[in-house]
């Protein structure tokens, strides 16, 4: 990954606040989920510095991205944010890497995988979902639509009293409140409409059909108590991804790369102890 860029790559680079560190031959790609940025990784990512180069990055319209780049047109679906993806890949020269990706970026992941397959060659899927909603009866994302249209209106009308309601469900773990407040921060401090238009992106997006045409082998990290992303959608997952394992960790919350990174970036290392060995 080290190369002369060009202004068109530095530019990618720079538009997506992309952050490159550590040592080692095989690249480690890490994704935040919606309302977060790369910094939502600090726990987990400098342990990978020895014998990774890991890479973190911000979407556009999240954390420290360049918010001039931002397109309702493009962001409105989750291709857009896949473009994000490949794009900083791209210009870093990544192929054969780690892509680590929490929540919706588990999706991303997938579909950056399925357009250009080189790219990975091996996902970890931390508190995935294929689908938010529910679809009775053959199908339990954990929300139902009125709840989610609910909570998007809310959004659109009272903004900081959603993130208020929000973020303590995201991150349970009443024992560790500044948690709660951080996502809470990370929400309010991202740009109203960027934010409208990622949470539209994230729990609307119905991707159960690409699942089949994932080509890479996946780790999928699901908590035993998530209110957003239920072990039940982690079992799902399990089912229809070709390639796949799956590890409940010992945890509460969405986001266990925050509340218990130990767990977290032990399963993923020894995930990929074995996968590279092999």
């Amino acid at each position: 990954m080290n190369r002369n860029l060009t202004p068109l790559q530095e530019a990618i680079l720079l538009r997506n606040n992309v952050r490159v560190a550590g040592q080692g031959e095989h690249a480690i790609v890490f994704a935040h989920g919606f309302g977060c940025d790369q910094n939502m990784w600090r726990y987990v990512a400098p342990s990978f510095e020895a014998d990774f180069r890991t890479v973190l990055f911000d979407y556009v319209g999240s954390g420290k991205s360049d918010l001039s780049a931002f397109s309702a047109g493009r962001y409105g679906t989750l291709e857009g944010y896949t473009q994000d993806l490949l794009e900083v890949c791209d210009a870093l020269g990544i192929e054969g890497a780690t892509f680590v990706g929490h929540s919706v970026s588990a999706m991303i992941g997938a579909l950056a995988a399925i357009r250009q397959p080189a790219r990975f060659a091996r996902l970890v899927m931390v508190a995935p979902s294929p689908r938010y909603i529910n679809e009775a009866p053959d199908y339990f994302g954990g929300l139902e639509r009125e709840d989610v249209d609910g909570l998007l209106a809310m959004m659109d009308h009272n903004y900081i009293g959603w993130a208020q309601q929000l973020a303590p469900l995201v991150m349970s773990n009443p024992e560790q409140p500044g948690l709660a407040q951080e996502l809470e921060q990370s929400f309010c401090s991202t740009d109203p409409v960027a934010a409208q238009t990622f949470a539209r992106a994230t729990f609307y997006a119905d991707n159960r059909a690409d699942l089949p045409r994932v080509p890479a082998p996946s780790l999928i990290l699901q908590v035993r108590d998530d209110a957003i992303a239920p072990l039940q959608v982690g079992e799902y997952l399990h089912r229809q991804l070709p390639s796949s394992e799956l590890v409940v960790l010992d945890a509460i919350g969405h986001c266990p790369h925050m509340s218990h990174p130990r767990l977290t970036l032990e399963a993923i290392r020894h995930y990929l102890e074995r996968e590279i060995a092999a």
